[in-house]
């Protein structure tokens, strides 16, 4: 398995940063992994469905460590890109 694209999607919340879409071997896309501030930094939610009794599983997460620390990797690396990329877009922009 090769991912081979990642795309972030920053937002203007609270504690979520960003949505990310993750393409699989340019042909398999898994969306709606959320990029969270939580209480000891930034983490990655997988995609999930809430439950009846009001709890969220998810529909879609690595089976083992190694996985997932490579996906949090590719993802990270995407947001911190994405932020300087905004960030430097705007500082070009004129002040009034």
């Amino acid at each position: 398995m090769k991912i081979t694209e990642v795309k972030v999607y920053p937002v203007n919340e609270d504690r979520l940063k960003a949505y990310v879409s993750l393409t699989i071997d340019d042909c398999f896309i898994i969306r709606d992994l959320k990029i969270i501030d939580g209480n000891t930094g930034l983490f990655v939610a997988m995609p999930s469905k809430k439950r009846k009794d009001g709890q969220f599983k998810d529909i879609a997460h690595p089976i083992n460590q190694d996985t997932r620390a490579e996906i949090e990797k590719m993802i990270f690396d995407a947001y911190e890109a994405e932020i300087k990329k905004m960030g430097d877009s705007l500082a070009s922009l004129p002040k009034e």
